[in-house]
């Protein structure tokens, strides 16, 4: 019998944030804690299906005129200009001047991945540029696209828990003409600390002298503040000084949707007259890879923005979101002071969004997993996996983590 044709593959590497939720669902401790799964949970530990998701649904599943068609391999047109005018507001320049347009993803990763395809295969970019942290999958998308060098730029500072923000500009004044570099917009991931309005324009200026190509990704959009307009400023300022950028926004946080798969990828060009070729070029691009994008969340999506009341509902479900994490970030580092757990704790609470760079070393880690909360290695917490009915446990496994095995840093 001749060899199986699969004889040589190797097992490759679990995918941490996953394994760490099949851990902790085989785990028989009462106590235990996921912390890892970057996704919202209600201070029951419970996933949230938002209100006015069901409210959509419920419209849809009524209404007759709707069916199961193709939609245009760009997407629902109704989502598409929704997501713009909620990313840049819809008096901005960039909509009033019609030099943007949106292409349907597979959530922010195949808004990602499209845009890294486009960038090599019509503009032959070939370096990117990623944060150092930054999400697990940035790096693998862009190697994906065949993208032959990934580069770091610094962003973490370990002793302050903040932004190393000349270390950053150092790095990117570094960087080649005609490189990509990928920002975080709002809300970063996996660190939680975002630039100052004034450190995005020393960043803006960067990227502009060097000709930085500028990739924003925006997972979190009114997870950071609570404030929708407030969590694009990035990339709204990035738009108002004429740049021509891409955009990769998600819905998976913010509408909690996360497997239907909606994304949307925002193309800005300073020359209105190239958005008819763009299309023409991101249409062929997304025929090859995903032909055409599924309609239940796009729809989902669209009659919330669309719906004035509807919209209103969500904005105040996107702050009680946004209100519960923030309150867990205060308890949890309040729970830390009460303890005297050794080190400054400050950094939890300055940073926002869905998770918090802790700072807890490797070892540190191993020991809160032997206790059953369950984090990435990093130190990465996120927040949303917080209960009022967890946090002191938490808190607790990491006084006593810290103690088992100081470092210098903390």
């Amino acid at each position: 019998m001749a060899a199986c044709v699969f004889s040589d593959v190797q097992s490759a590497p679990p995918i941490e944030v996953f394994l760490l939720n099949r851990l902790c669902a085989e785990s028989k401790d009462p106590n235990k804690v996921n912390l890892g799964v970057g996704a919202y949970r209600t201070d029951e530990g419970k996933p949230w299906v938002l209100p006015v998701v069901v409210a959509a649904e419920l419209q849809m599943a009524n209404d007759k005129t709707l069916n199961h068609e193709y939609l245009p391999v760009a997407g629902l047109p109704d989502f598409r200009t929704a997501a713009l005018r909620v990313l840049f507001g819809s008096e901005h320049k960039v909509i009033t001047e019609n030099k943007v347009e949106g292409f349907q993803g597979l959530g922010g990763t195949g808004a990602l991945r499209l845009a890294a395809e486009f960038l090599k295969k019509i503009l032959n970019y070939d370096i990117v540029y990623v944060s150092s942290p930054t999400w697990g999958n940035h790096k693998g998308i862009f190697k994906a696209a065949g993208f032959s060098q990934i580069k770091e730029y610094r962003y973490w500072d370990a002793d302050t828990r903040g932004l190393n923000c000349a270390g950053m500009c150092e790095d990117l004044m570094a960087a080649p003409p005609k490189s990509v570099v990928i920002l975080h917009a709002v809300a970063h991931n996996p660190t939680g600390v975002d630039a100052t309005k004034e450190e995005w324009a020393q960043i803006l200026h960067v990227c502009r002298e060097r000709e930085l190509f500028v990739l924003f990704d925006i997972a979190y959009q009114g997870f950071a503040t609570g404030n929708l307009d407030e969590d694009a400023w990035a990339p709204r300022y990035f738009a108002d000084q004429d740049m021509d950028l891409f955009v990769a926004q998600s819905f998976s946080k913010n509408f909690g949707l996360y497997n239907e798969r909606i994304g949307n990828l925002a193309v800005v060009s300073k020359d209105a007259s190239k958005l008819p070729e763009i299309r023409s070029q991101m249409e062929i691009t997304i025929r090859v890879m995903w032909s055409n994008p599924p309609n239940h969340g796009a729809r989902i999506v669209a009659t919330v923005l669309n719906n004035k009341a509807y919209y209103e509902d969500w904005k105040g479900q996107i702050r009680t979101m946004s209100d519960r994490i923030m309150k867990m970030r205060h308890e949890l580092t309040d729970n830390l002071k009460k303890l005297g757990t050794p080190g400054n704790w400050d950094h939890i609470v300055k940073q926002i969004g869905m998770f918090s760079y802790t700072g807890l070393s490797a070892k540190q880690v191993e020991y809160m997993l032997s206790k059953n909360v369950f984090m990435l290695g990093s130190g990465r917490i996120s927040i949303a996996g917080l209960t009022p009915k967890n946090v002191a446990y938490v808190a607790k496994c990491m006084d006593e983590a810290v103690r088992a095995y100081p470092r210098c840093s903390l």
